[in-house]
């Protein structure tokens, strides 16, 4: 251990309660420890700079650290209180839009209900079991491209389902 990290422990336990009290008046006791932490880690990362560690330099950073932490605190509940229920409840769904998905949903059934076998069933096993295609190949016993080429034709169909 180099004498600058040992300089900053031994500054870290005896500064540390000192500190927190000061972070404490404004962010309070239960982010104090963490305004201090981050005020160490900063100086750890600049101590190769050769800067002179002091009570009075540790002081200040914590005092601007804390600052930041409060001015932080401070917009983030502002943001919260600004917001209305209306601006996070789910929008409500109309009944014309209800009336279009289900008719989707039947075009999608018949489009699916109508394509061949084997095209349907590596959709469905792909679709709605969340199979990969290596699985399927395996499962069917037919290649992986046909797979693909399988899927490419159903979702086709699915497409261009009237």
């Amino acid at each position: 251990m180099t004498t600058k990290q040992s300089e900053i422990e031994s500054l870290y336990a005896s500064e540390r309660g000192r500190l927190e009290r000061l972070a404490g008046r404004k962010v309070g006791r239960s982010n104090a420890a963490d305004v201090v932490q981050d005020v160490f880690a900063a100086v750890w990362s600049r101590a190769m700079e050769h800067i002179t560690l002091t009570p009075a330099y540790l002081s200040r950073a914590t005092q601007y650290m804390a600052i930041s932490q409060f001015r932080a605190e401070q917009r983030h509940e502002r943001i919260l209180g600004g917001l209305r229920e209306e601006q996070y409840a789910p929008p409500v769904i109309q009944p014309d839009q209800i009336v279009a998905a289900r008719q989707e949903v039947r075009q999608l059934q018949t489009a699916i209900a109508g394509l061949p076998e084997r095209t349907r069933q590596v959709f469905l096993l792909n679709r709605l079991h969340n199979c990969t295609y290596d699985e399927i190949a395996f499962a069917l016993n037919i290649s992986y491209s046909t797979v693909e080429r399988e899927i490419a034709r159903a979702l086709l169909a699915c497409k261009n389902a009237p």
